[in-house]
């Protein structure tokens, strides 16, 4: 038998790639049997184990403090079974920039407004926080972030049934940078709507979801198109008691091409 031993300035790049792969898909498959040594593994490491986990579903509240470590900037978490408890753990992960929370089908009942409230005390950089489908959330977890996280830019409310108006205000008041949120399929109303686009994210403000709320009139659209000068995806579509006058409105900014995307219905 040869041994071929080569210095790792000699190796070539696409191996070395193949065999960390390997290594981290071999990890994945005997979680259990490693968990104790996860733990002291370096920074750049973990994070391709955390997409790699996050693809994969594995991600849990009872594992997920040995992948964290102080540096980790984003996680993808729409795929993983997790709660509150795995939103208390990111109290050490003060650079986390981007957190993604979405549920693609059904509602996701474990992360309520505690476990938000956690995460805009650990997290202040946060930039883009998804919460699609978690109905347990209230505004009193929005209010949180915006007061906490004043980088915001991105923020997904949609199917979030527990979000009032308190919570666009509180985005509006707070968060200069924002430029794309989602609150369709809550409760807001006009005034909700008129506060958000009346603060200080309203020269910012470019994409807009508040598609199927079922309280919104040509109030709240009007409110958008005015104060909103930046805005190119304004989608709200399903809003019942929304009227031709919205539309006519939206046709002259459409044929100036102010507006890249948008969509309504007509009752």
């Amino acid at each position: 038998m040869v041994t071929i031993c080569f210095l790792q300035d000699e190796l070539p790049e696409k191996f070395i790639h193949l065999v960390d792969k390997l290594c981290l898909q071999c990890l994945t498959k005997n979680l259990s049997r490693y968990a104790a040594d996860i733990k002291s593994l370096p920074p750049n490491i973990k994070d391709k184990l955390i997409k790699l986990m996050s693809r994969q579903g594995q991600i849990t509240d009872s594992n997920i403090s040995e992948v964290l470590h102080p540096a980790v900037e984003s996680l993808d978490l729409r795929d993983c079974d997790i709660s509150d408890n795995a939103l208390l753990q990111l109290y050490n992960c003060k650079q986390l920039k981007k957190i993604n929370l979405n549920s693609c089908k059904e509602n996701r009942l474990g992360i309520t407004s505690e476990g938000v409230i956690a995460l805009a005390l650990s997290c202040p950089y946060l930039r883009e926080a998804s919460f699609k489908r978690c109905c347990d959330i209230t505004d009193s977890g929005v209010l949180a972030l915006a007061l906490n996280c004043q980088f915001l830019q991105i923020v997904n409310l949609g199917s979030c049934s527990g979000i009032m108006d308190a919570s666009l205000q509180a985005l509006g008041e707070n968060c200069k940078f924002l430029h794309s949120v989602d609150f369709s399929s809550t409760q807001v109303t006009d005034d909700g709507v008129t506060a958000l686009v009346s603060g200080t994210c309203s020269k910012n403000l470019k994409e807009i979801h508040m598609e199927r709320c079922v309280n919104l009139t040509d109030v709240a659209v009007e409110a958008v198109l005015t104060c909103c000068p930046k805005i190119h995806i304004f989608l709200f579509h399903g809003c019942p008691l929304v009227t031709d006058r919205s539309r006519d409105v939206l046709e002259q900014l459409v044929i100036s091409n102010k507006i890249k995307q948008v969509t309504w219905t007509v009752y």
